[in-house]
């Protein structure tokens, strides 16, 4: 017990060493209320748990194998889902950016638990800036949910979209994919969407993502939803939970 209270102590100490040098600069957004919530509530269960997040056909739309390699980036509520899947042998990359754990403390302690849970033993955790991702090279998948939006929203600051786009490519093995999956905005409805309702049109996340390099490999219908009209936050309580999302997987090509 006192082993592992010790252990506890360091990773902790570590985790807030890193989102030290995180604070955002002076003058910078600052996050609301609802939005922190959203980042750093687990109350809702994971992928293997709530079958509203459609885990199972989600895994299977990605292609994720046992034995691979795979980088989920804000990564969440899928990190017990991805670590059962790709088993001892496999690894999970979970990439919570510095401005995570600078911006919502709550990040902090949760990543720390995490770090000393059996069910994250195939899990390392990266603590990269935006700005900066360094990926490990070699990945089978490259994962993000529900914040590519984020990319563009002025929460995190200003992020270089096609610098990440491209070293997402530059991570990956040929033939791996890039999973996006988020919240659809209204076609056409630019870049207003990902700060004011935390949404994005798909054809933007094609363009930019394709611009990176890679090949648009399909679509998944799994989380869509016609009765969602595009035009809420959707913290919106007559919506959360029940966004229209697209799923969308982009592949490195082998040549």
């Amino acid at each position: 017990m006192i082993k592992q209270i010790s252990a506890s102590a360091v990773v902790l100490a570590l985790v807030l060493s890193a989102a030290a040098f995180a604070q955002p600069p002076a003058g910078a957004p600052q996050a609301r209320p609802n939005v922190t919530k959203a980042v750093t509530d687990e109350s809702r269960g994971d992928a293997l748990n709530n079958p509203e997040l459609k885990g199972p056909e989600v895994i299977k739309f990605i292609g994720l194998k046992r034995g691979q390699k795979i980088a989920d980036i804000f990564a969440g509520r899928f990190l017990t889902a991805f670590n059962k899947q790709v088993g001892p042998r496999g690894k999970v990359y979970a990439v919570t950016p510095a401005e995570v754990l600078s911006r919502y403390p709550e990040t902090v302690g949760q990543q720390a638990a995490h770090k000393v849970d059996a069910a994250y033993k195939s899990t390392e955790f990266l603590n990269p800036a935006l700005n900066y991702m360094a990926l490990p090279s070699g990945l089978d998948a490259v994962f993000i949910r529900q914040n590519y939006h984020d990319l563009h929203a002025n929460v995190f600051g200003t992020i270089d979209v096609p610098a990440f786009n491209r070293k997402v490519f530059a991570a990956l093995k040929p033939g791996g994919v890039f999973v996006v999956l988020d919240h659809r905005a209204a076609a056409g409805s630019g870049m207003t969407a990902p700060n004011r309702q935390h949404r994005i049109d798909p054809e933007i996340v094609k363009q930019e993502v394709t611009a990176a390099g890679f090949v648009f490999d399909g679509e998944s219908p799994v989380l869509a939803n016609s009765a969602d009209d595009h035009t809420k936050m959707v913290l919106d309580p007559s919506i959360l939970g029940k966004t229209d999302q697209f799923v969308l997987r982009f592949k490195k090509p082998k040549k």
